[in-house]
């Protein structure tokens, strides 16, 4: 098929391939990489991209810098340097403003020298932690958390892939990337706008939700551990748990059989029941009265305590009564499944949750309210926080593999010391080297992450689990079809569209255009995405201009990291919906007001550090 046969100029087809590609990524009926996969395919197969070139995106400096920085990120975790942080920022008192302060500032800080949505998965917990300890409803705390992680990407070369993208076309466009600290001047004016204003004011436009959106709520599982006592005229008697849970028609968890003081974890006993069992499990009323109803379990009664002065008269039997259950070693704990977690669009049966990973779903809880249908027809979904329960030793361990960001009763461990020094000496050379252009910068963060694998802070297997294949794909499939944009002349006909626009008024209103563009754009597809997209837009208006390109490059940096309006716009976002117990709507009354401010701090700021 070639491009005459077709009678469409290659412009045109472009424009066609990016319009159904970013239809498909606002539908979000198959994930952003196989969409990117599929607009790369199909731009070879219309000549808009050599297929000798179509997998050179793979290679690209940027994918790579990328890729280094998620393993870097990962290894951080590892050695304890968050932890170490984060044991400080837990000792905040109850002053809510306070409370923001330090954890947006701490979160700014991390994202400048780690992943931003690494810094925010790594401080959740914390922050989780805070508001139940101090009695303050998460959602006051999480979307200004995810926010302030998109602000301290920005100061950092590092920060957020855009950064690199950015970074990487001005090498291809002129011979020289931007450096390290590059960004950090802009960066840290408009991080700091940011997080003045989310302290001060924007936390007030978010929703108090209380009640079902604190995890504590959604659950209410201390409320609803109860034991229930297998008695010789139980239907129960002599079933085994899936027969009962047959019986039942209705998925109500066994988290433990307790026979004559020896306990097993519901998902661990595979007998019959007998007289005298006992079974700890959670349920609530309605639940409790189908168990009765149906299979005579009734809950054990606890033992009244007499009055004064009345005489007791306990028999042998009675004095032999069963104390409640200890559940120690049978850990319940809630976990929010992140956008990379292999159970998104998968059941229960499909991953073999028991089996396989040793873990029990008990609950799970979407959009801020507990999920009411049987838990094996669920199909788990990015930002769903989930009630599970298997073993302390493995735990940790299965939620890691799973792609699940633990919730509830994370302990703080912190990292070897020797761990932790190396960790940050590492860094600090891989730095060094890009500041003195040593090493580009996708040799000196390959290079660091290789040496962290190689001396043991952090094992393989973690480092190839820290890489973001999604985001990876998304960017080696993107690089090409910009490029065509570019090549194909479509990159000149926006900025044509623009410079007519703006032909009657000064340069800087072009640039809040351009920046209002990207930033629209990174709130319905990935903000790496946005950045492939628009940065040939830019270059094509800083030549219509006859101006300098970095201060249109750096305008594309910024707004198209500010993807403050949709949950789906930044995996920050996406991680906090479920925890927040945050709805679609909720963004863009705390995103709005902030990307005006980012936008009146950035502008003013590029045009002072880079200016035409």
């Amino acid at each position: 098929m070639t491009l005459e046969s077709i009678g469409l100029s290659p412009s045109t087809l472009v424009f066609i391939v990016l319009g159904l590609t970013l239809v498909a990524f606002i539908w979000g009926r198959f994930r952003y990489d196989l969409v990117a996969l599929a607009a790369l395919l199909g731009s070879v197969m219309l000549g808009l991209v050599p297929a000798d070139d179509a997998f050179a995106g793979f290679g690209h400096p940027a994918v790579i810098t990328v890729a280094a920085v998620l393993v870097l990120s990962r290894g951080f975790e590892r050695s304890g340097v968050v932890d170490v942080i984060a044991n400080q920022v837990l000792k905040v008192g109850e002053r809510l403003l306070l409370q923001l302060l330090v954890l947006v500032g701490t979160v700014v800080v991390l994202s400048g020298v780690m992943n931003n949505v690494g810094a925010l998965a790594l401080l959740l917990p914390v922050a989780m932690r805070l508001a139940r300890e101090h009695n303050t409803s998460p959602s006051l705390l999480l979307m200004p958390l995810a926010f302030g992680s998109l602000l301290g990407g920005l100061t950092t070369l590092i920060g957020t892939p855009p950064n690199i993208i950015i970074a990487a076309y001005r090498g291809n466009m002129t011979g020289e990337n931007f450096g390290m600290f590059s960004f950090s001047p802009v960066g840290i004016v408009v991080a700091l706008a940011g997080l003045i204003f989310i302290v001060l004011v924007g936390w007030r436009l978010t929703p108090k939700r209380s009640g079902q959106a604190a995890a504590d709520d959604m659950f209410d599982t201390a409320n609803y551990l109860v034991e229930l006592n297998v008695t010789e005229d139980s239907k129960a008697n002599g079933l085994t748990l899936q027969q009962l849970r047959d019986e039942l028609d209705e998925t109500i968890p066994v988290l433990a059989v307790v026979r004559e003081d020896n306990r097993r974890a519901g998902y661990q006993f595979h007998g019959v029941l007998r007289e005298g069992d006992i079974l700890l499990l959670e349920a609530g009323p309605d639940e409790l009265k189908l168990l009765e109803d149906k299979v005579g379990l009734s809950a054990i009664a606890e033992p009244e305590e007499p009055e004064d002065g009345q005489e007791q008269h306990v028999d042998a039997e009675k004095s032999d009564e069963r104390q409640p259950v200890d559940t120690e070693g049978l850990q319940l704990i809630e976990a929010v499944v992140r956008n990379d977690s292999m159970m998104i669009n998968r059941s229960v049966r499909q991953l073999r949750l028991n089996h396989q990973f040793g873990l029990h779903l008990v609950a799970v809880a979407r959009d801020g309210g507990r999920l009411k249908q049987r838990l094996r027809d669920i199909r788990f979904q990015t930002g769903d926080v989930l009630l599970l329960q298997g073993s302390e030793n493995e735990i940790a361990d299965s939620l890691s593999t799973l792609g699940c960001l633990p919730l509830a009763n994370r302990e703080l461990h912190l990292g070897q010391p020797r761990k932790l020094a190396i960790s940050v000496g590492i860094f600090a050379l891989a730095i060094v080297a890009m500041l003195f252009d040593l090493l580009p910068a996708a040799v000196a963060m390959s290079t660091a992450a290789l040496v962290s694998l190689l001396i043991g802070v952090l094992p393989l297997r973690d480092g190839y689990q820290a890489i973001d294949g999604p985001v990876i794909v998304l960017l080696a499939a993107m690089l090409p079809v910009g490029e065509a944009l570019e090549t194909s002349g479509g990159a000149d006909i926006i900025a044509d569209a623009l410079l007519r626009f703006g032909v009657e008024w000064p340069i800087v209103v072009s640039l809040v255009g351009l920046f209002l563009l990207s930033m629209l754009l990174s709130n319905v597809v990935n903000n790496a995405a946005a950045a492939l997209l628009m940065a040939p837009i830019a270059a094509s208006l800083a030549n219509g201009f006859d101006a300098s390109l970095d201060p249109f490059l750096m305008v594309v940096a910024v707004s198209a990291s500010c993807a403050f309006l949709t949950p789906i716009g930044h995996q920050s976002n996406t991680l906090v919906l479920g925890p927040g117990g945050y709805r679609f709507g909720d963004y863009w009354k705390l995103g709005l007001p902030l990307s005006l401010v980012v936008m009146a701090a950035a502008i003013p700021a590029i045009l002072w550090v880079w200016p035409l």
